[in-house]
């Protein structure tokens, strides 16, 4: 008697059904900056911060949750990333103006801000055109540029929690630091007031396109990660990359970015694999060379293929 062939059902078929959108097995490579990487298991856009609460509410306490900017300062892993994979997209990219403040979806571009504010004629919030990702991932991580962070401007935010427990706070709450917040790990922001001045709104421009400039100077304008190292105490880690001869190395099409060299490039084919394992020569190169080891900046996320 023959057995009936039986397939593993897929973590979709586990999940609770939202509003929002599920898909399995969705290619994440494409959706970061250094376009290369595996799939999410499973991806998930929820409709607004109702259908986000509810979907994790009840969701298997089992199942991994992974949360995705616009992939900036991001790297996937070549095998993909397990459980759910959530991005928050149309119904989190919004920005409105109250008074002096503006209110914005933890999804929108931070230079998007930065452009409302100026239009609104609006200072204090141009260096965010400098910072490449969204609003919710630059409160988690007081991200900053140009002699700006989050922990100066952030009047509150609205998180979520593993739960689905919806959570309003201060920017005190958050004990900010640099480059980092004390906001507990399973929280998903889901937008944020932000306080600015009244300002001039051709000086608030010509500040972003400054602030541009800068960026178009000094760094790779191609398949990047962004910065990949965090600065060590009293060093700067392009130098520490520099002078330990790094500048231009390559494996495979992954390559040290020789505009800047705390950037790693993709030249085009190069996979998550090449890329990080350049990251770990430099690492290893800068600690022979001058015993500083270096920390990654560059989120890696998911499993080798």
């Amino acid at each position: 008697m023959m057995a009936l062939a039986t397939s593993t059902p897929h973590l979709i078929d586990r999940l609770p059904r939202p509003r929002g959108r599920l898909a399995a097995d969705a290619p994440l490579g494409p959706q970061t900056w250094f376009r290369a990487g595996g799939p999410a298991e499973v991806l998930f856009r929820p409709a607004d911060v109702e259908d986000l609460s509810a979907f994790l509410a009840a969701l298997p306490q089992d199942v991994p949750v992974t949360v995705l900017g616009v992939g900036s300062n991001l790297l996937v892993r070549d095998g993909g990333v397990k459980g759910v994979v959530i991005r928050l997209m149309r119904g989190f990219t919004g920005i409105d103006v109250d008074g002096h403040e503006v209110i914005a979806g933890a999804g929108a571009p931070d230079l998007n801000v930065a452009l409302t504010a100026r239009d609104h004629a609006l200072a204090g919030l141009e260096f965010l055109s400098g910072i490449p990702g969204t609003i919710g991932g630059a409160v988690a991580m007081n991200a900053g540029a140009y002699q700006g962070d989050l922990s100066q401007v952030l009047v509150s935010a609205e998180a979520v929690d593993r739960a689905g427990r919806v959570h309003k706070v201060s920017a005190a709450d958050l004990g900010f630091t640099y480059r980092h917040s004390e906001a507990p790990a399973d929280w998903i922001f889901t937008s944020a007031r932000l306080a600015a001045t009244p300002g001039d709104q051709l000086a608030i421009a010509r500040r972003i396109a400054e602030i541009d400039a800068a960026r178009t100077e000094s760094q790779p304008r191609s398949r990047t990660g962004g910065s990949t190292f965090v600065n060590p105490p009293g060093h700067k880690a392009w130098e520490l990359i520099d002078r330990a001869g790094c500048r231009g190395l390559r494996i495979g099409e992954a390559q040290v970015s020789e505009k800047h060299c705390n950037f790693l490039i993709n030249l085009g084919a190069a996979t998550a694999t090449d890329i990080e394992a350049l990251g770990e020569e430099v690492r290893r190169r800068v600690f022979e060379q001058s015993g500083v080891r270096l920390k990654w900046e560059i989120r890696r996320i998911g499993v080798p293929a």
